[in-house]
């Protein structure tokens, strides 16, 4: 009977910290594996980068777009713009003048 109340109070003593090493375990796995674990922070980076790449890309064009805009406002048009835009629109020119289309931008 000794033997059999010192196992169960061993075994009983034992059930806490088993349970707390078992979640720590499994919370600590899944910070290094898991899908935002350490493990996966290199390749989100390598995707922060090309996502930034892009939008400064989109920036620029924003810019040129913008630049454009307001070459064109009523009032005070650039007409190196206006006859850029029409010469684009009408593919015509003086005589003997040859038009080249350009690929859009």
């Amino acid at each position: 009977m000794r033997i059999r109340r010192s196992v169960s109070r061993f075994f009983t003593a034992l059930i806490l910290p088993a349970i707390s090493l078992a979640v720590i375990s499994y919370f600590g796995a899944y910070a290094i594996w898991g899908d935002r674990g350490l493990l996966q922070l290199e390749d989100v980076q390598a995707k922060l980068g090309l996502k930034q790449e892009q939008l400064a890309q989109a920036h620029a064009e924003q810019d040129r777009l913008a630049q454009r805009i307001q070459l064109m406002e009523a009032g005070h048009a650039d007409p190196d713009l206006v006859e850029e835009l029409a010469r684009g629109q009408l593919m015509d020119g003086a005589p003997n003048q040859v038009s080249v289309p350009r690929s859009a931008r």
